[in-house]
């Protein structure tokens, strides 16, 4: 018998009731149609929000990327950051989220035998985050030729986005307190970047080395 409805429908409870149905049961629900009569709704009310399961997951990366912009655009501050700044700031920011929702989102990089599987789900955040670093991120040499300044821009934005992804990498494998590693990561990471797209790679570049370095090996050297 389906529960009696207690309850607005709307886009964020759907979400709310599927991620406790995944954390709870640690996989999908059956159908669509089990999930929607076992909480009190019809199935055209998920259809309103969502296609399918798979679109729902890949829809929660993409709003966790807007709720981080609503919580930078919030900020005073946030505007009068230079490039680094603003960035920095972004991944600070979005894995702050990411950790209040960590179970889930780690269910849902991990859930697939087959790593492509899992990392399709990051679809539509690759390009939610392509259109951000767009308007973040300048052309490193000012050049007069359109073509040449495009191919700059373009390896610019996908360099962001492996950043990010080796930054998402590293915060799924941090087991520090509270994730302070993953922020040392970021802060580091951040500033080899630009150190390496628009200054001359001086002495960032080293200390990023090194911090990779250490935590790589530092402990496998430390037990001999």
């Amino acid at each position: 018998m389906a529960k009696k409805k207690t309850f607005e429908i709307t886009k964020d409870n759907i979400v709310s009731l599927y991620t406790d149905y995944v954390l709870i049961n640690g996989k999908k629900p059956n159908s669509i149609y089990e999930f929607a009569k076992n909480n009190s709704m019809e199935e055209a009310e998920f259809y309103k929000y969502f296609a399918s399961f798979e679109a729902l997951e890949e829809q929660f990366f993409s709003d966790m990327l807007h709720y981080t912009l609503e919580l930078l655009s919030n900020s005073s501050d946030y505007e009068h950051y230079d490039a680094s700044q603003k960035l920095s700031c972004f991944y600070f920011t979005f894995f702050e989220v990411a950790t209040a929702n960590r179970s889930f989102v780690m269910h849902l990089l991990q859930q697939e035998k087959m790593p492509l599987k899992n990392l399709m789900k990051l679809k539509s955040l690759r390009k939610d985050f392509l259109s951000y670093v767009k308007t973040v991120l300048d052309t490193p040499y000012k050049i007069e030729n359109q073509r040449i300044t495009d191919i700059q821009n373009r390896v610019v934005h996908e360099g962001a986005w492996l950043q990010f992804m080796s930054i998402l990498k590293y915060w799924m494998e941090d087991t520090s307190a509270s994730f302070e590693k993953t922020d040392v990561f970021i802060e580091k990471s951040v500033k080899a970047s630009f150190d390496v797209v628009y200054n001359v790679p001086v002495e960032s570049i080293l200390d990023f080395g090194k911090f990779i370095w250490k935590e790589k090996f530092g402990n496998f050297n430390s037990k001999k």
